[in-house]
């Protein structure tokens, strides 16, 4: 009987082959029953390949078959690829494993689909100061339709690793400081990629990452050591990683760092307790690039103990480092290990290839017309135009030079205006570099026949030496053409165009390769030849706008005193030069927030809003020193610019702020309302904000937390009611027993349009 179903199973799965060859769909056996016949069919070498996740190399199209990945796939010993790019070299090495491999199961081809696929959308530190979560969850829909058009169905995204610590490259990746409006990206971006149905052609596998705490390393140096106390996990940095689990993401990445001693990818606890047994995650786990490996180093023993270890701990996929594929044969038979062990890791990542239908469909990604009409589409370029212009964040425009009049001569300068390598910022792999839109195209193409546009260089990023380490971007290595010309020089220029002009706009800030992975920096002010720049131009006495580039929180406390007028435009993507036009000249009005807090200097860090009291606490926001009390000597305690603030070409006024009860037991809820008016010349949106204080609890609480926000728009002279409403669940938190708990007492609604809000309210909770 046995014998026979094994027959069945085979058969279905030749059926299946040929019937998706020709671009059709059979059915199959239920998942279980598939995955069990199937897996009593594999040897020990075919379950260890399922395990391995190598990258796929330099695979051109016509040559996949004999290219050195090929072996290995023909063997049964590879899951999955990365990294590989086209429907057509997809298709290719598809037929290896179908056509060549013994028991025809298809591979899983992921990519680093970080914010778009060839359609760039703004970094992700930029996308979150949008606030606006259906336009993100749109642009990861977007990003799965363009990058399931050319044959990908798994994308390493969403990073959802929360940072206060702008000094690390990557914060760049991710969604600012805070943990609620991270757990409502978490949620957007997943159900953006896997739109519910992991079957749909459209639909891809998401990957939350990295599991976990990688946005707190010490100093902000990149994979460094991570401590923190379970309960500051579990309150602040576990939720964004558990919201995507809620939203059913497929699969999830380990983090490089280490977790109470023990680096997270061969941490059990991390792995199995937390993630599968407390969150009930049924998705598979892949280690980072070469964690498994990477363990050694951190005096975890040698690469056989480092992967039975990763195996024991929950890790079902190893990238790269194919300690797997060499080494738990050997642990099998010396009792490290058991068959289940092994099992349970192929089972899942079988079935993760079930969800997607590939079974049925390997080829179901691989249709090339799709890819012609979908990927960087007008629709979509036009999208993210406007997605970009709705992430910018003015900082300051106290001369309201901006929004500028379509008239005169503006003038461009910086190493950025007319950069379209930069543009789509880090990450950016399946990018081409060609066609970003730069800001000198992007005003001509809007204003050019009304305004003047001169433009001069005026300086470099960086010196010389240091410019190396920022140009070595391996998806695009001519991405930066340095102009040797002395900084005197450069500067003369400048000068000289700056004469001829009404309005002098200084395109600076960071390279697209100065933030990112292994891009952590211990000076995040801008460079001095930028800087000195910006003094020039100031010397002119010519309204000057400063148009920042950024992949972090940076310190510009001297910019911020000089300047009257910085709009931050973080990457803007694809449509940058379109989507900074529109600002800049008022067709849109910006209205992004930031979402993460900006420092006065590198030694205010870790600062971020919502921090606990102390015994000690300066209560004056002046920077006025006092002695025996928490403050520093030479700076004030408050940032330079604080967490949801950003500026608007209006003005809104909050009044009125009332709640429909001061009091609210466990099962009720309450509404908080307050009136918002458009008092200014312009039509804006706004971004509110509900934050909670906790008076009194059985462990210190932050003096202020993220509940809730609405992003408006009113027309000028506009007046709107906005209402929250509470419950006890929003009052919740992990106490010093891992209890989620809500505790009777005090509590204080504030609402306003950042952190620093002083309106408030008092609720109380009773039994």
């Amino acid at each position: 009987m046995r014998l026979k179903n094994h027959i069945v199973i085979l058969a279905l799965l030749s059926v299946s082959v040929i019937f998706a060859q020709k671009k059709k769909t059979v059915a199959i056996a239920p998942k279980n029953q598939f995955i069990s016949e199937l897996l009593s069919r594999m040897t020990l070498d075919e379950k260890l390949g399922q395990l391995n996740l190598p990258t796929s190399g330099d695979i051109t199209t016509g040559q996949a078959g004999s290219s050195d990945i090929a072996k290995k796939i023909k063997e049964g010993k590879v899951g999955g690829l990365f990294n590989i790019k086209s429907v057509s070299r997809i298709k290719e090495v598809q037929k290896v494993a179908i056509e060549q491999s013994r028991l025809k199961i298809p591979l899983i081809f992921a990519m680093d689909v970080i914010h778009g696929y060839e359609t760039i959308f703004p970094i992700p530190l930029g996308l979150s100061s949008s606030w606006d979560m259906p336009m993100i969850q749109q642009t990861a829909r977007i990003a799965a339709n363009e990058a399931t058009a050319d044959g990908i169905n798994w994308t390493f995204s969403p990073m959802v690793d929360l940072s206060r610590e702008p000094r690390w490259g990557r914060v760049s990746e991710g969604s600012g400081e805070d943990t609620y409006l991270g757990s409502q990206i978490a949620k957007a971006m997943v159900n953006g990629y896997q739109n519910n149905d992991l079957k749909a052609k459209n639909s891809l596998l998401a990957c939350v990452k990295h599991f976990a705490l990688y946005g707190a390393p010490e100093a902000g140096r990149d994979y460094n050591t991570v401590d923190m106390s379970r309960v500051r996990m579990y309150n602040e940095y576990f939720p964004p990683y558990k919201a995507a689990v809620d939203a059913g993401v497929g699969t999830a990445m380990a983090s490089f760092n280490e977790v109470d001693g023990i680096p997270a990818t061969g941490n059990k606890w991390l792995m199995t307790d937390v993630l599968r047994n407390q969150w009930k995650f049924n998705g598979f786990v892949v280690t980072d690039y070469t964690g498994i490996p990477e363990m050694i180093e951190h005096g975890m023993g040698d690469l056989q103990n480092c992967s039975s270890l990763a195996l024991k701990a929950g890790i079902d996929m190893d990238m790269v480092g194919e300690g797997f594929l060499s080494t738990l044969k050997k642990s099998l038979e010396e009792g490290k290990i058991s068959m289940s062990d092994i099992d349970t890791a192929v089972t899942r990542i079988l079935a993760a290839k079930y969800d997607l239908g590939l079974f049925e469909n390997p080829y179901k990604n691989c249709d090339i017309d799709l890819a012609k009409k979908e990927i960087f589409s007008k629709e979509n370029r036009d999208f993210a135009r406007k997605v970009a212009s709705e992430s910018m964040v003015l900082l300051k425009n106290d001369k309201n030079i901006l929004p500028l009049k379509k008239s005169g001569t503006i003038a461009l300068f910086g190493p950025l205006f007319d950069n379209k390598a930069n543009m789509p910022g880090t990450w950016s792999v399946a990018a081409n570099f060609d066609k970003p839109i730069t800001i000198l195209e992007g005003l001509k193409s809007t204003v050019g026949k009304s305004v003047n546009i001169l433009s001069a260089r005026g300086c470099n990023f960086l010196s010389t030496a240091a410019e190396e380490k920022i140009n070595i971007n391996p998806h695009n290595p001519k991405s930066y053409v340095r102009d040797n010309r002395t900084d005197e020089e450069l500067i003369a220029e400048a000068l000289e165009v700056a004469k001829k002009s009404d309005v002098l706009i200084a395109v600076l800030g960071e390279g697209a390769e100065m933030n990112g992975e292994c891009s952590s920096r211990s000076s995040i002010e801008l460079p001095l030849v930028q800087k000195r720049l910006l003094d020039e131009l100031l010397k002119t006495g010519k309204p000057v706008v400063l148009v920042l580039f950024t992949g972090r929180p940076l310190v510009l406390v001297e910019e911020d005193k000089k300047l009257s007028t910085i709009l931050n435009v973080w990457f803007p993507g694809s449509e940058a030069g379109l989507a900074i036009s529109d600002v800049l000249f008022g067709d849109v009005n910006p209205s992004g927030k930031l979402t993460a807090t900006w420092p006065r200097n590198v030694g205010q860090i870790p600062i971020y809003y919502n921090h606990k009291n102390t015994g000690r606490p300066l209560n004056n926001k002046e920077g006025k020193f006092q002695k025996f009390l928490s403050n520093y000597l030479d700076v004030p305690n408050e940032p330079l610019y604080p967490f949801g603030y950003g500026l608007s070409y209006t003005n809104f006024e909050y009044s009125n702020l009332k709640t429909s009860s001061s009091k609210m037991n466990f099962s009720e809820k309450v509404s908080i309302s307050v009136d918002v008016l458009n008092s200014g010349n312009y039509d804006g949106k706004e971004i509110v904000q509900l934050y909670i204080r906790d008076v009194v609890g059985s462990i210190t609480r932050p003096m202020k937390e993220l509940k809730g926000f609405k992003k408006i728009f009113l027309k000028k002279g506009e007046k709107q009611t906005v209402t929250f409403e509470i419950s006890v669940e929003d009052l919740k938190f992990y106490n010093s027993d891992l209890q989620f708990v809500a505790e009777e007492g005090q509590f204080e609604i504030f609402i306003g349009k950042d952190s620093d809000a002083t309106n408030k309210i008092n609720l109380e909770l009773v039994k």
